[in-house]
């Protein structure tokens, strides 16, 4: 082109520009521009005859430059044309959609409705729809909806699913509901939305009845059937979940990482770990995605040391680690967790520079909570440039857990004025605090607030938090009524809470009615036989307590097992009562019997002093 005679025709040069746009060589599509300045004779609507392949090579440069992110190149190309047709316009608004400089698009798209020339098509009202959708305005998307109408687009499939997928965004499932049943022709896209916009709305029976309905007509494509194991991992549905993994291997997808990665989410929501593990061993290649939700996983079913092995194995392979996979190792830490290794991810985050990521910090902040350091975890609040609700969450639950409620109830005073809303999660830090500390007043004045200023319903973690703090007062006949004036059948963990504020008290009448109703609920329960047994125990009444232990017994129920643990170079050895298992048992066990011999001298030596000094001279 550069140097023959005759310029490249107008088809090649418009494929070449949409390549350079694909692969973003804007350098390269720059050149072509300025060859066709050059050549501006050939180029121009004056110069050509047939004013429409002139246009497809104008069309592609605002394509090109828009796909590679110059906006403002594009516009001036747009600008300058004289001639306009209805895609040099969806190209230019396309490109303000690219560029997120969407108040620009809605400009174009007014000034292409008032123009002559340019009539909108079905690309137009897609592009437009994305508009309004990254703009959050649905009143704009319901305008183009009527637009749609009247311009007789409504039954274009691609139009249709542009706004299921515009209305279901904004949670407004019955209108995308409206547009799918008045669709005289749909497609697997069409299906897919709706299936996977339900499925996202929260609405996932009826995102599983939709991909029944789906079957019968149209064949589920991967994305389809990634969004029916996401209604199923919403739902907690084993067997379906099951079921559609047997139509993914017939069909072939096994090997999609989006299908492979919701059936990971699916078996670890299912407590199905190790079939979690072995899908995501088989995967070939694993993204950030399948890592995430493995880690997540793993520590939502206890399987922390899990967890943290298979990030150590991750980091060690070289595999980038990025916020997402950090949050959720940080998850994984509790009370009993390798405290040196929360230090190592903690470096880990300063050198990878992800220390102002919000959702990092809040796990830093957790993980130091529960490892017992309070300070650290108050540093790295007090470090954040930006907090969200979670940030005041997590710090407020922090001192709250380790005992200081005031400093909870003071930081919460100062959440409120950095005019942060809180959440039902704030609500129970708050209780719990106000239970540490015997804020009666306050605390029963937050449980009213959350309905009747924050709009906010209980739970029942509320509710038992309320008994807790009540028990904690002594004011058990309180919280005895609490319970009876719910408006909710009250579950295991009101009468839990109230059974244990009658052990602290003493209270054998009010521990006894406490551990009937949780028994009712929860016979396997083992808190409500053993805290019974310890309220007889306490009164002396020694057959009583031999009942309930044999009842225990009879019903199969076995004690949570007590542990402890401690940390050493890095290894966590935990340890419960009798334990034959540690490979160094013989040798604990010397130790221990030379301290329990050092004890008792010491016990000797105290008891002879103490007869010395009584003996009158």
């Amino acid at each position: 082109m550069r140097h023959g005679s005759l310029p490249l025709n107008y088809a090649r040069l418009s494929s070449l520009l949409s390549l350079c746009g694909r692969d973003a060589k804007c350098r390269l599509g720059s050149s072509l521009h300025a060859a066709i300045i050059k050549n501006a004779d050939h180029f121009s609507f004056d110069g050509c005859s047939n004013h429409r392949d002139v246009m497809v090579v104008w069309n592609a440069l605002i394509s090109m430059y828009s796909k590679c992110g110059l906006l403002l190149d594009a516009t001036k190309v747009f600008d300058q044309m004289r001639y306009r047709d209805s895609i040099s316009w969806n190209s230019v608004i396309s490109g303000c959609l690219i560029g997120n400089d969407w108040e620009r698009g809605f400009w174009y798209f007014r000034d292409m409705r008032r123009s002559a020339i340019g009539r909108c098509d079905h690309a137009t009202f897609t592009t437009v729809l994305s508009l309004y959708v990254e703009m959050e305005l649905l009143l704009g998307i319901t305008m183009v909806h009527a637009l749609t109408i009247r311009s007789g687009f409504e039954q274009a499939i691609s139009v249709g699913n542009a706004l299921i997928s515009a209305y279901l965004k904004h949670k407004c499932s019955n209108l995308a509901q409206k547009v799918f049943d008045g669709m005289l022709e749909r497609n697997v896209i069409t299906w897919t939305a709706m299936i996977s916009g339900l499925a996202q709305s929260l609405m996932c029976k009826e995102s599983l009845v939709l991909f029944q309905r789906m079957r019968r007509v149209e064949q589920a494509n991967s994305l389809t059937y990634s969004s029916s194991l996401l209604a199923c991992s919403g739902l907690v549905a084993l067997h379906e979940g099951q079921q559609i993994h047997g139509l993914i291997v017939k069909s072939g997808f096994l090997m999609d990482l989006c299908v492979e990665s919701a059936l990971m989410d699916l078996y670890a929501k299912c407590g199905m770990m190790e079939v979690a593990l072995q899908l995501f061993r088989a995967c070939k290649h694993p993204d950030d995605v399948c890592l995430t939700l493995i880690l997540v996983g793993l520590s939502q079913n206890g399987f922390e040391e899990k967890a943290f092995k298979l990030f150590a194995e991750m980091v060690g392979s070289g595999m980038e680690m990025d916020a997402n996979m950090f949050s959720a190792v940080l998850g994984a830490f509790g009370p009993s967790a390798p405290f040196s290794l929360g230090k190592q991810i903690h470096s880990l985050v300063i050198k990878k520079s992800l220390g102002s990521n919000v959702f990092v910090s809040n796990g830093l902040i957790n993980m130091y909570a529960k490892c017992g350091e309070l300070q650290d975890s108050s540093k790295i609040f007090k470090q954040m440039e930006i907090k969200n609700s979670v940030s005041w969450n997590s710090i407020i639950a922090a001192f709250a857990r380790h005992g200081h409620g005031s400093e909870a109830l003071r930081l919460y005073e100062h959440m409120k004025a950095e005019g942060m809303e809180p959440t039902d999660v704030t609500f129970l830090s708050l209780l719990h605090a106000c239970g540490h500390v015997g804020h009666i007043e306050k605390g029963m004045g937050f449980l009213k607030s959350m309905s009747l200023d924050h709009g906010i319903m209980p739970r029942m973690e509320h509710y038992a938090c309320v008994v807790d703090m009540l028990g904690r007062a002594g004011l058990l006949d309180d919280a005895k009524r609490f319970i009876e004036d719910l408006p909710l059948n009250p579950n295991a963990h009101l009468w839990q809470a109230l059974l244990g504020a009658s052990s602290i008290h003493g209270n054998l009448e009010m521990g006894r009615y406490a551990a009937e109703h949780l028994l009712l609920i929860a016979p396997e329960c083992s808190a409500a036989y053993v805290l019974l047994a310890n309220i007889y125990s306490s009164d002396g009444r020694w057959e009583e307590r031999a009942r309930i232990l044999k009842m225990m017994k009879e019903m199969g129920v076995k004690k949570d097992t007590g542990s402890s643990w401690i940390e050493v170079e890095k290894d966590v050895h935990i340890f419960v009562v009798e334990d034959r298992v540690h490979p160094q048992a013989e040798r604990i066990y010397e130790v221990l019997n030379e301290l329990v011999a050092l004890i008792r001298d010491q016990e000797h030596v105290l008891h002879k002093r103490s007869q010395l000094y009584d003996i009158k001279i």
